[in-house]
């Protein structure tokens, strides 16, 4: 369906906010490089309609709110995790950044793999399934975008899903 990116990401956030109150983590969110509180309506002069994409709805919002979690999840208590939205280009770019433990350089090019889990210490102290990841990108995929990561130990991640744009004649005839 024809799915408003900037709200979804804004529900799955919303949806995370109380975990992340309970670690003490500030959800920062970022539309179009403006940021936009949770529960507020849209700031005067800035719509959200321009960031559309044909996509399945369920599956976006379960990746970027599963990447919300982990990022929560991995994060000292007293940090933000930065929920950012823009249009890129043909593009609709969501990241997910946090100050969190980050991942070793060695399982950056394996955490999307089913059941990886990591650094056997790292994995029993943060439990799971190492499953998430996996999840997350095949529902990307599954929208027709691509996931990616950058991340360094003691200084956080950043996960980035990078999705088609439907163009504005094409949002004007849905």
């Amino acid at each position: 369906t024809t799915v408003n990116v900037p709200d979804l990401v804004r529900e799955a956030a919303g949806e995370n906010q109380v975990q992340a109150e309970a670690k003490h983590i500030e959800l920062y969110l970022s539309i179009a490089g403006r940021q936009i509180e949770l529960g507020n309506t849209w700031p005067e002069g800035l719509t959200s309609e321009k960031a559309m994409g044909l996509l399945n709805r369920d599956a976006l919002k379960t990746a970027v709110k599963n990447l919300i979690e982990n990022a929560i999840r991995y994060s000292s208590e007293r940090t933000r995790v930065v929920i950012g939205v823009a249009v890129v280009d043909q593009s609709v770019i969501i990241r997910v950044v946090d100050q969190g433990i980050g991942i070793p350089q060695a399982s950056l090019g394996r955490i999307f793999e089913r059941f990886y889990r990591g650094e056997p210490a790292r994995a029993r102290a943060t439990g799971g399934t190492g499953l998430g990841l996996s999840i997350v990108k095949h529902c990307v995929e599954e929208c027709g975008g691509t996931i990616s990561v950058w991340s360094r130990e003691s200084e956080g991640s950043t996960f980035t899903i990078t999705l088609p744009l439907l163009s504005q004649e094409d949002v004007a005839s849905r």
